[in-house]
């Protein structure tokens, strides 16, 4: 028995014995997803660089089409936008540009890449945050009264439905939603030019425009949670703690709140911050159909250039958000769930 006790503890007495301090586990995790993520960054960067110059088209004649310019113009004009470098040379600057914090100037919009990215930023936010919300609630709802309706109508005709809509395209589904409100909501951009400048006029004009992409992004993104929070629930539904808390004569609605959606909630809350980062990069055709000036609009007007510096930037930062997202949702996990500390 006492050689059973010795070898279950010889981790805790070889961790004392190394002198390695309380919480050294958790700061070595830390430091290997923060090192994974930065690692992650420095690839998009080469591959945001690299991919964008594969795309066909010359920013130069596309900035000059329509107007007569002569060859001197064209080759200065190349000269001045840095692209008559060869290829090594461009990334150097890019580099150099990114190190001092510079993403450099849009050509078809001739601002700083920064400022653009900056401007459209909070509209991207406010549209794919409204929508996550959304989407968790409608999903986390519709999934633990699927799993705990199993085989029912109801369980059927939500799960058939969240797949329904989840199959569909995002731009396809937001053409037939154009279709099918047109006239009742705005068909594009984000506010109008006359509303009043008051900020109760401009809060509810702004809200009205968001209807149909909201309803577009979550329609698409619901599922997920729906399918995940039902999956979930159905596993814990035979534990041994339920039939437990149901002898000691606890409503069913009880046990199911109490007891089996918290543990269940795990691999949802999970899923919210790995999709994020996923729904920001799935809002580029929600905010083309519907012109919602974010960052997935700037991303498409800059293809037509194409617009490198934009392009590059946006890459970047839509990268970046994903890359953060898995780092918070490992981090997380590693709190929620004590036998991910354990390891």
């Amino acid at each position: 028995m006492s050689d059973v006790l010795t070898g279950i503890e010889q981790p805790a007495d070889e961790e004392a014995a190394r002198g390695a301090p309380r919480g050294s586990g958790a700061v070595r995790f830390l430091l290997g997803k923060l090192g994974s993520a930065l690692l992650s960054l420095a690839l998009v960067v080469v591959l945001g660089f690299l991919l964008f110059r594969m795309i066909p088209g010359d920013p130069v004649v596309t900035m000059t089409r329509g107007r007569p310019v002569s060859p001197e113009q064209l080759a200065e004009l190349r000269e001045r936008l840095g692209v008559d470098k060869p290829m090594w040379q461009q990334f150097v600057d890019y580099i150099g540009g990114l190190l001092r914090g510079d993403l450099g100037t849009s050509y078809l919009f001739q601002r700083p890449v920064a400022d653009l990215l900056t401007e459209r930023l909070g509209p991207t936010l406010l549209l794919v945050g409204t929508a996550t919300l959304l989407a968790i609630v409608l999903g986390l709802w519709f999934g633990i009264r699927s799993a705990w309706r199993r085989n029912s109508r109801f369980d059927k005709v939500s799960t058939g439905t969240a797949l329904t809509l989840w199959s569909m395209p995002q731009f396809w589904l937001g053409l037939l939603l154009l279709i099918a409100f047109a006239g009742v909501f705005p068909s594009g951009g984000m506010r109008y030019s006359d509303t009043p400048p008051d900020v109760f006029s401009q809060t509810l004009d702004v809200a009205y425009h968001l209807v149909l992409p909201c309803l577009t992004l979550t329609a698409a993104v619901y599922a997920q949670y729906l399918l995940v929070m039902r999956s979930s629930l159905l596993e814990e539904m035979n534990a041994e703690y339920l039939t437990t808390a149901r002898a000691k004569g606890l409503r069913d609605d009880l046990v199911r709140r109490r007891h089996a959606v918290p543990n269940a909630l795990l691999p949802t809350v999970t899923l919210v911050f790995l999709q994020f980062g996923m729904v920001l990069n799935g809002a580029v055709a929600v905010e083309t159909v519907y012109s919602w000036p974010g960052l997935g609009l700037l991303t498409y007007e800059a293809l037509s250039g194409p617009d490198l510096p934009v392009l590059q930037g946006a890459f970047l930062v839509l990268a970046a958000a994903v890359i953060l997202m898995n780092v918070l949702a490992d981090l997380l996990y590693r709190v929620l769930d004590p036998r991910v500390r354990a390891t």
